[in-house]
């Protein structure tokens, strides 16, 4: 099955043609020196890369929602659910991480809200409440809501998101993108079962975060084959190392 995101983020499209066009300039005026202008333009291809990946299809499974080192691992009052016990996990964003973002979980979106702020460096756990975000409502097949928050840090200015109230997404589906470093955060019911810890380095998608309550009818299997990370279904190729999420389970 075709993807729609082959290779390169379709955001950072534009960006990749002025810098091969900046470039190509460079190289017919200042020879040699064009390599350094050459340099900037595979930074910017690797900023706005966005790899395959193979998503865990387990009942239940929270995938990453982003590529990024673990900042905050803690059990918070929930400002997305009015103040409710939940699991907060945040994931920092650097510029040289795939900034592309992934739903966690299967379900329906219950809600999106976007909330104007400040642009405070997104690996301080203030950023959590005082920058710019974008937040997700999902609810899962066993009946839960889980809550996907993007957040602009002190470079990053544009938050895109292409989900709306009503949707059915799928676990692992590409649903935004947040540009020049950032973080997110993630918000799980306080049962969930965590396979991770603070400091550690996670990939979106190839990563498991942890385990909510699976539907009563759901089979716990790993799936396949591989699919477009749009689609509404559970499993990707990835051409990044898969990590290994099994042991943990």
């Amino acid at each position: 099955m075709k993807r729609e995101y082959p290779v390169l983020a379709r955001e950072g499209r534009v960006h990749l043609v002025a810098a091969v066009a900046v470039g190509a300039g460079a190289t017919w005026v200042g020879g040699y020196w064009s390599l350094i202008v050459w340099a900037l333009v595979a930074l910017v291809f690797n900023f706005f890369r966005d790899p395959r990946r193979r998503i865990d299809a387990r009942a239940g499974a929270v995938v990453s929602p982003a590529s990024g080192q673990i900042v905050g691992v803690a059990e918070a009052d929930n400002p997305y659910l009015d103040g409710a016990k939940s699991l907060k996990v945040s994931i920092f964003m650097n510029i040289f991480s795939v900034h592309s973002n992934l739903i966690p979980i299967g379900g329906t979106v219950e809600r999106c809200r976007h909330y104007p702020g400040k642009f405070f460096n997104a690996a301080l756990d203030k950023s959590s409440a005082h920058n710019e975000r974008n937040a997700v409502w999902i609810r899962s097949a066993a009946g839960e809501t889980v809550v996907c928050v993007q957040i602009a840090g002190l470079i990053a200015r544009r938050i895109v998101s292409s989900v709306q109230a009503g949707d059915a997404v799928a676990t692992g589906q590409r649903y935004g993108f947040i540009r020049f470093g950032s973080r997110v955060d993630l918000y799980l019911p306080t049962h969930a079962r965590l396979v991770v810890k603070l400091g550690q380095w996670v990939d979106s998608g190839n990563d498991v975060i942890g385990f909510c309550r699976p539907p009563t009818d759901a089979a716990a299997t790993v799936a396949t084959d591989t699919v477009d990370a749009t689609d509404t279904v559970a499993t990707v190729d990835t051409v990044d190392t898969v990590a290994t999420v099994a042991a943990a389970h």
